[in-house]
């Protein structure tokens, strides 16, 4: 039942609300590897757009836009596969793909930014979804979205909504972009540290190594040697990463985590959309009952621990850091893990190690090539691979120097994750009236 919150609200179809409706649909650019980033509508998800990987030439860009420029705050909607991610724009120069239209309210009815959350409401997605088509991928005709229904209350009212529930938005898009210059900050410190051995290079020349003090500059040595036919810091070994590992497992073999498994709450389960960074994403889960967990007990993981995928997406890598939201989880069917003997190694540097160019190349060695992609014999493989191991001492220095920026990384995780809860809850309430907003100014 409509709340009689609504007597000040217009129902209006789409088409009456929009100065702007950009429909790229049909059409394909020309990619290159570099330029103008392509919006694609497989990177618009949960209200943001992800990071392009797509782009075209800047030569291209005119010719590919002639139907329509996108502006600051327009509203971007995939109309099939999948149909109904709505995101808004930023004041990026981009590109639109197919499968994507931009909407762009008339200023004296819409605000954009509550058109976007506006979108994205039960209201809006179930008309969608009744006008869409297709026998095998749903999608709709820019003709049946121009007739969707919107409910457009009165402009200090969507301003109001707009202000908070974008303040949410605006707060998780920061902590995304901090934690962006976090992991940025933790690796180059392992490259400057352990790969490119700049403080070891600086000693060798008789400087003393950029921004570190005098007393971690002793711990590094001040020449190289040849181990195992590769130059190294003096001191440092090579060694296999059975060596230095309590324990390398699998997930469980065939089909043991079905859908039909999945509870509301017990032991939540990795998959590889959780392996996307260095660090374990665990915002969102399935989870199976602890008695099952019992079950597939080989397969169980904690903090500390680092996972890999060794079919599908293979070479993700990511290790599980003390604070993360759960304090064991199972691994699904694709992955594996490496429980470090943290007295020799500890878990950030061989996520590091594993999510740079030589620890992935090494990683993807071992490669199949056969149906789906897959990494051959990967736990006898992963205990192989030989690893360069600093002294213990430089390893204490290098986590007691990260650790506060990876504590950092996983609150901000758990602190979007409270915040979109919050956007989530707050979304249908001001939509539908039960939460009013008064005396809006």
């Amino acid at each position: 039942m409509v709340s009689s919150y609504f007597s000040e609200w217009e129902i209006l179809p789409l088409e009456d609300c929009m100065d702007v409706i950009i429909d790229y649909r049909g059409k394909t650019p020309e990619k290159t590897t570099y330029g103008i980033p392509l919006i694609t509508a497989k990177i618009v998800k949960g209200g943001q757009i992800q990071k392009p990987e797509e782009f075209i030439s800047p030569d291209d860009y005119d010719s590919w836009m002639r139907r329509g420029l996108p502006s600051l705050g327009d509203v971007i909607i995939t109309t099939e596969a999948p149909l109904g991610e709505v995101a808004q724009l930023d004041n990026r120069k981009v590109a639109l793909a197919q499968r994507l239209i931009t909407l762009r309210g008339k200023k004296n009815i819409l605000n954009n930014t509550f058109l976007k959350y506006l979108m994205q409401s039960e209201f809006v997605q179930d008309q969608l979804r009744a006008r869409a088509s297709g026998s095998t991928v749903s999608g709709i005709k820019q003709s049946e979205l121009r007739r969707i229904d919107l409910f457009v209350p009165p402009l200090p009212t969507q301003h109001a909504i707009a202000r908070i529930l974008g303040s949410l938005d605006d707060k998780i898009e920061l902590n995304r972009q901090m934690n962006e210059t976090l992991e940025a900050m933790a690796k180059a410190i392992f490259q400057s540290w352990f790969v490119d051995f700049d403080p070891v290079r600086a000693k060798a020349e008789g400087r003393q190594p950029a921004g570190m003090d005098t007393a971690t500059a002793a711990q590094f040595p001040n020449s190289f040697e040849e181990v195992d036919g590769r130059e190294v810091p003096k001191g440092w070994k090579i060694t296999n990463v059975e060596n230095i590992a309590e324990k390398v497992g699998m997930g469980p073999f065939g089909s043991s985590i079905k859908v039909e498994t999945f509870v509301s709450e017990g032991m939540p389960i990795i998959s590889g959309q959780h392996l996307q960074k260095f660090i374990l994403d665990d915002t969102t889960f399935n989870f199976i009952t602890p008695s099952h967990a019992e079950k597939l007990k080989n397969s169980l993981v904690y903090r500390g621990d680092v996972i890999f995928t060794h079919a599908g997406n293979i070479g993700q890598a990511a290790f599980i850091p003390e604070n993360s939201q759960y304090e064991q989880y199972i691994l699904s069917q694709r992955q594996f893990f490496l429980r470090p003997d943290q007295k020799e190694i500890c878990p950030s540097y061989l996520a590091l190690f594993f999510t740079s160019p030589e620890g992935k190349d090494l990683l993807l060695a071992n490669t199949s090539s056969s149906g789906v992609p897959s990494i051959a014999r990967p736990v006898t493989y992963l205990r192989s691979i030989p690893i360069l191991v600093p002294p213990r001492q430089i390893l204490d220095i290098f986590e007691k120097l990260v650790k506060p920026l990876l504590i950092k990384y996983r609150t901000n995780i758990g602190e979007s994750l409270t915040l979109a809860q919050i956007r989530d809850t707050l979304l249908p309430k001001l939509m539908s009236g039960e939460l009013q907003i008064l005396n809006v100014a």
